[in-house]
């Protein structure tokens, strides 16, 4: 995990790997077929890991916005607590290769739907949102946040309006919280 969430998967090396494990590398593909299979399971595990940990605290009795806010909320709280799942999770997003980069990212995407897409219909179905609103539009603006909390605040070039990584955990906070205010404007009946 920590050579794939610093150098990426192209850049990642399997050598480097099977040295800092005390390994031979040819006893890595007993268990994986090559070194894409190796690295989308890490990224399956490290999004299982997240999921887990921030949705599996949602209240099924609080609204759409507020959930999302807790959600924003843990998702900060476990990025700030993991940060070699956060490189994980930052380089699935930004692989340069392009076909690598479509299977990695399906991967947190397919998370982020099965985790995101019932509060937004349960939402919708209870009236919450604007009878007009696009559930798709709603599930992709959510995602957008999250991924970008993955980094602005965190990286010097994360955020270019908001210079995150300057502030407080606290402020971030606030900030961060800022993104649900918008989608709850946007959105909300």
């Amino acid at each position: 995990m920590v050579e794939f969430g610093t150098r990426g998967f192209s850049a990642g090396s399997l050598n480097v790997i099977a040295s800092q494990a005390g390994i031979a590398k040819g006893s890595l593909f007993q268990y994986f077929e090559d070194k894409l299979d190796f690295y989308v399971t890490i990224c399956e595990h490290v999004a299982s890991e997240i999921e887990q940990a921030v949705i599996s605290t949602l209240r099924p009795d609080a609204g759409l916005f507020d959930n999302l806010r807790h959600i924003v909320e843990q998702w900060m709280r476990y990025f700030r607590e993991h940060p070699i799942e956060r490189r994980i999770a930052y380089a699935s997003l930004h692989e340069i290769e392009p076909d690598v980069r479509a299977i990695v990212r399906a991967v947190p995407n397919a998370h982020h739907k099965a985790a995101l897409q019932p509060l937004i219909s349960a939402a919708a179905a209870q009236g919450q949102l604007r009878p007009d609103v696009d559930e798709r539009m709603l599930l992709s603006m959510t995602t957008i946040v999250l991924r970008h909390l993955n980094s602005g605040p965190f990286d010097p070039a994360g955020d270019v309006g908001i210079p995150m990584h300057e502030l407080s955990d606290s402020a971030v906070n606030r900030w961060a919280l800022a993104y649900v205010d918008v989608l709850e404007a946007a959105f909300a009946a």
